[in-house]
This record gives structure tokens, C-alpha cells and sequence, in this order.
């Protein structure tokens, strides 16, 4: 099939091979840009809608309550892009136990349409090369659970590694580890940094509600003793989520 679209990716040495040289991952260049309802209802009007931009986004608006509360009931939800599923992960020790929150845990599975695997076959990869020197994440993990699939704990703390993540200098206003909900709202890093290295950091997660949140690192940090003059902004690939 000709592909219609490209996606640009940058590599980045796999941190999980250590054992392995050579290896590396691929990062969406663009993964860290992220279109809100606004978004949305902006791009239906400017193709030829007859409907105002406020009727667009009541009706966006409207549709993620209804998800949700669909969702809520145990339902499964599917749109032309993903099907929603109700999910209760952990294991039962007996026909009788009963739900334990502190092994198991609910939350919701979604996967690609019939419609949305044949739109990714018109995809094409273009590769950029080894990702420059401007920094990385590379893992996080939940110290509370040990999980590194993006389930992070509120008010407990992560172990971020990468490569010139440190936070410097510290302090400074718009530098810092920010976790940015679904809405583009970005909700900071306020308890002091534990760990602040250029390799790892250790922060405290802010107490925030269920969902899935973009984490950022922004820092003026390099390898020298000279701080670069602008903030590095640094989004870690894989979308995190509180359950």
C-alpha cells in the first residue's frame, strides 16, 4: 500500500538491553504534541462546517461525559479510532476473595479499530538518525509498585532515567518535572527533588485524579559548567497514567 503520511523518529539507546550494544528504540518525533477538543472542534470548522466553534466543542464536550460515565457502568465504549474496555487486573487467591485495592486495580484497555489498523498501513517510518545530545527519559519507574508500564502513584515517588535530565539550576521558575493532564493543564513537581542527577532523577508525584498525563522535564542543564541559555524541554514518549 503507498504510504500517505510519514512519521519521523529519532533513535535512542535502549536503556532495557544494557547487556546489548548497539541497540536502540525508536521515538516519535511529533509524540509530544498533543491536540485538545479546542483542537478538534478548530480543525471541524475549518473544514467547510456550518457549525460555530463554541456548538462543536459543547458537542466534544458532551460525548467525553457520556464516555465516561459509560465507562464508569462497566460498558465498553468504541469510536471509530479505539474500543474502550472495562478492565480489573490483578489475581484472585479463591473463588471468594474479595477486590483488594492494593493488589488489584481498575482501569480501562483500549485498542485499535478495524478502521484504525487499515489508516496506519499508509503510514510510512522515516528515520532522523541517533537523537542529539539535547536529552532524554528513557524509563520511569513506580517506586511504590515497581511498575515501569506508565501506572504511576499518586503523592508517592518515580525514578526517572535518561541522559541531561538534571534539573538545573534549581529553583528557577519554569524549570522542574511536570506531569500534563489530557487538557494541556500542567500540574508540577513541588516537593523537593530527592535524586537531581543528570542520569536519574527521583521525584515525588503530586497528589493527582485518574487519568493519563504527559510527563515534562524542563531544565537548562548541559554536560558543561555553563548552563544553556534557553530551557530544554524533554517529554518522556510513553503516556503515563494514574488508575
Amino acid at each position: 500500500m503507498a504510504k500517505e503520511t510519514y512519521w519521523k523518529v529519532w533513535l535512542t539507546p535502549n536503556r532495557l538491553t544494557k547487556d546489548i550494544e548497539n541497540d536502540f528504540i525508536a521515538e516519535v518525533s511529533t509524540a509530544g504534541s498533543t491536540i485538545h477538543n479546542k483542537d478538534i472542534a478548530s480543525r471541524i470548522v475549518a473544514e467547510r462546517s456550518e457549525l460555530r466553534l463554541e456548538t462543536i466543542l459543547s458537542i466534544l464536550t458532551a460525548r467525553d461525559e457520556i464516555v465516561r460515565k459509560t465507562l464508569l457502568q462497566g460498558t465498553a465504549v468504541q469510536d471509530g479510532c479505539v474500543r474502550m474496555s472495562p478492565r480489573v487486573s490483578g489475581s484472585w487467591l479463591g473463588a471468594s476473595h474479595a477486590f483488594d485495592p492494593q493488589t488489584h486495580k481498575i482501569g480501562v484497555d483500549a485498542s485499535l479499530t478495524a478502521d484504525m489498523r487499515a489508516a496506519l498501513e499508509t503510514v510510512g517510518v522515516e528515520v532522523l538518525g541517533e537523537k542529539d545530545s539535547a536529552g532524554y527519559i528513557a524509563l520511569v519507574t513506580d517506586i511504590a509498585t515497581g511498575r515501569t508500564d506508565g501506572a504511576i502513584t499518586p503523592d508517592e515517588d518515580i525514578l526517572i532515567t535518561g541522559d541531561k535530565i538534571k534539573i538545573a539550576p534549581e529553583g528557577e521558575g519554569g524549570l522542574g518535572v511536570f506531569f500534563v493532564d489530557a487538557q494541556g493543564a500542567e500540574h508540577p513537581v513541588m516537593h523537593k527533588i530527592t535524586e537531581n542527577l543528570p542520569k536519574k532523577l527521583i521525584v515525588r508525584v503530586p497528589n493527582l485524579a485518574a487519568g493519563s498525563y504527559t510527563l515534562k522535564v524542563a531544565t537548562r542543564f548541559s554536560n558543561s559548567k555553563v548552563l544553556v541559555q534557553e530551557p530544554r524541554t524533554i517529554i518522556y514518549a510513553l503516556t503515563l497514567a494514574v488508575e
